[in-house]
């Protein structure tokens, strides 16, 4: 009977497995051609990887070998639709390995990463193909193409030459091995900075260790500890436990434990180490542009970019630090006298644990407002639908939940996108909260870009926004903090930008815009954070379904200039970090910590606080696109700044300003964003804007 048993259980599970049907090597037989999350398997990624290369590699030779003289559709189309099978399933791993990672997942990836930028290498620098795109190239003037068909001939002919098409024999295979090694240790690096945020936690038992926590944040900390078989209360370094403890904490000791682990990681030996690899990612990015001619990765990098080179970045960073500097330490020093008295020590020193801790208390007292005030008007559902609300306000967008969607975790919800007259746009991926496996901040992605087939048909995107909000606790909904809430806007609005992308060509659609132009339309849907407009229909307390008072609503915005010129000075340090490893013109054998120090000493308060490096856990920079980019953020906000003034004079939801904006956010990467910008504001734009809105400058924000 046993082995009849064992017989039949064997037979079922091939059975089972024969029937299984890879779901990455055809379109999604799914509702919207979404991605089945549910039925794929861990070995469908490598059988589906090895295929796409196969394809993709044949498909490319047919094109390279076409007998037909090259034109624009035989070549510059056909290489643009190629790769179909990749494109699907690296969207989804990559992707993965970011919100909802695993050994497996990380090892794939790994595993992978340096073939495919090898097979893009190689794709690049087919000396047959290249001469079919120059070809093309060279005869422009005379196609008579549009501005899309422009731009997109345009890029394909600076990615080969970018990609050292024109190279030797010998140059060409260092910039295969450089390339490839990059590909491999940008992604170990975050893979590293996501290990050691997770390695750390801080367990306390004792009550008075709590001391000025809000409630929520104890709850939240005794069921993380109770979901682990232990006692008392648990906090990490994820954001809804490392922040409001920074904030909230009485207990100095302890807020400097906290920020010393927060700052330490990948800093303090062991196998997560980043040093290392940070040298090696920078001096591999300086011998990339060595390679072509350049005297630094940030010269080679910004020639694609609005700015165009280091000097116009230097212009920004430079000017933007002699206008705030001054407001800054104005702030700095009233906070530094603040603590002083309130904690009635002369001789106290603000040091960088204690800056979250006064600024909110002073925060209070000034303007008597907090996020304990504000939490319970934030309901996550409340504001989700008072953004999807805007949405249509702007754009005219509607928003349907869909609950019978394949997800890649239980706390992802989908949303179907209509536009105004029931066409559909899009699918909205949303997910809210922290967990083991998912990188810390925010971000915006796609498992499927937007694009239109050849017989016009409209292929529409799979946009995605990842959050690490505070999560439900003690029975309540999820209550954000007010910058959650302006966190959920900025992707939002990354979201938009891709949702009503109307290009013909995926690799033009969406975000696919220059570095410093990509923050702009996120940015952007920040200012609504303080409208009242907006606070109306996403502040409903959630218990007592009141509006949020209007006193409240005049707080916020009241507030909304607190410590703006600290902040601004932060992120200029950040900026100024970015150049300074990417301006570089030797390899950098040197002390990490050494740069870092120099790079951020003209705009540092405190004092240099031992064994914590920003660098090596940046994974903007060493893990994500931001290499010699961070300054766009601030590039980004004086345009955003200057749009929100732009929509403001005209009433905020007047039909044919909002009609220019959908139409700047519809074009992705077809023209160049300074023309975008001037068809939607009729002009330039302008710092001022930005410097009224805080407060730098006199006006009417």
């Amino acid at each position: 009977m046993r082995n009849r048993f064992i017989l039949f259980t064997s037979l079922l599970i091939m059975t089972t497995a024969c029937q299984h049907r890879n779901p990455f090597l055809s379109e999604y037989d799914t509702p919207f051609h979404a991605v089945p999350f549910e039925e794929i398997r861990l070995e469908d990624y490598p059988e589906a990887l090895d295929l796409g290369l196969k394809q993709q590699e044949a498909e490319v030779a047919a094109i390279a070998a076409n007998p037909e003289a090259p034109d624009f559709e035989n070549t510059i189309v056909a290489l643009e639709r190629s790769g179909a099978l990749l494109d699907r399933v690296t969207s989804v791993l990559f992707n993965l390995t970011e919100a909802e990672t695993n050994d497996d997942l990380d090892s794939l990836a790994n595993r992978y990463s340096p073939l495919l930028t090898e097979a893009s290498n190689r794709i690049f620098q087919n000396t047959d193909l290249w001469k079919r795109v120059q070809a093309v190239y060279e005869q422009r003037e005379s196609l008579r193409l549009d501005a899309e068909d422009t731009r997109l001939l345009d890029n394909t002919y600076q990615a080969f030459v970018r990609s050292g098409a024109s190279f030797n024999e010998a140059d060409k295979q260092t910039y295969t091995q450089l390339s490839s090694r990059l590909s491999s240790a940008t992604l170990t690096f975050g893979q590293n900075v996501l290990k050691e945020t997770n390695a750390f936690e801080m367990l306390l038992q004792d009550s008075s260790e709590l001391e000025g926590l809000p409630d929520d944040i104890k709850t939240l900390a005794r069921e993380k500890a109770q979901k682990q078989g232990r006692e008392g209360w648990l906090f990490d370094l994820s954001q809804p436990s490392y922040y409001p403890f920074l904030r909230y904490s009485r207990r100095r000791d302890l807020r400097e434990r906290m920020y010393r682990a927060y700052n330490s990681k990948a800093f303090h030996g062991g196998p997560n180490d980043n040093r290392e690899l940070l040298r090696q990612i920078v001096n591999d990015r300086l011998a990339l542009a060595q390679l072509f001619g350049q005297p630094d990765y940030a010269t080679h990098r910004l020639q694609r970019s609005m700015a165009s080179d280091p000097v116009q970045v230097y212009r920004l960073l430079d000017d933007l630090r002699d206008r705030y500097l001054p407001a800054a330490r104005a702030e700095f020093d009233t906070l530094q006298t603040y603590a002083r008295q309130k904690e009635q020590d002369a001789e106290l020193e603000l040091q960088p644990w204690d800056w979250a801790y006064y600024s909110e208390q002073l925060k209070v007292e000034r303007f008597a407002i907090d996020d304990q005030m504000l939490k319970p008007y934030f309901e996550l559902e409340r504001v989700k639908q008072g953004i999807f609300w805007l949405a249509g306000q702007l754009y005219g967008l509607q928003f349907k939940r869909n609950d019978r969607l394949q997800k890649y975790h239980p706390d992802v919800e989908i949303y179907e996108v209509y536009d105004g007259d029931g066409a559909f746009m899009a699918l909205f991926y949303a997910d809210f909260f922290p967990r083991s496996g998912k990188q810390g901040g925010a971000w915006m992605t796609e498992f499927r870009s937007s694009w239109r087939d050849p017989d016009g048909s409209r292929q529409r995107p799979l946009i995605s926004i990842v959050l690490n909000c505070t999560p439900p606790v003690n029975g309540q909904p999820a209550l954000l903090t007010f910058d959650e809430v302006t966190t959920f806007l900025h992707e939002f609005g990354h979201a938009l930008h891709g949702m009503l992308s109307d290009t013909r060509y995926a690799s033009l659609s969406g975000t696919n815009v220059y570095r410093d132009f990509v923050e702009m339309p996120s940015q952007l849907m920040e200012n609504f954070a303080c409208e009242p407009v907006f606070l109306q229909k996403a502040g409903i307390h959630y218990q007592t379904g009141e509006t949020i008072p209007a006193v409240y609503v005049e707080r916020i915005k009241a507030a909304h200039n607190y410590h703006a010129a600290y902040s601004c000075i932060r992120q200029l340090g950040f900026g100024y970090l970015d150049m300074a490893w990417h301006t570089l013109k030797l390899p950098y054998t040197a002390d990490i910590e050494q740069l870092e120090r120099q790079a951020l000493a003209p705009l540092q308060f405190f004092p240099p606080v031992e064994g914590g490096n920003m660098s090596v856990q940046f994974t903007h920079l060493f893990s994500g696109g931001y290499a010699a980019g961070y300054y766009s953020y601030k590039w980004s906000e004086v345009l955003d700044a200057d749009a929100y003034s732009v929509l403001k004079a005209a009433g905020l939801f007047d039909t044919a300003v909002c009609s220019r904006l959908r139409t700047l956010l519809s074009k992705g990467g077809t023209e160049h964003p300074l023309q975008l910008y001037r068809a939607f504001a009729g002009r330039d734009p302008r710092i001022e804007a930005l410097l009224i809105r805080d407060g730098i400058a006199p006006g009417e924000p």
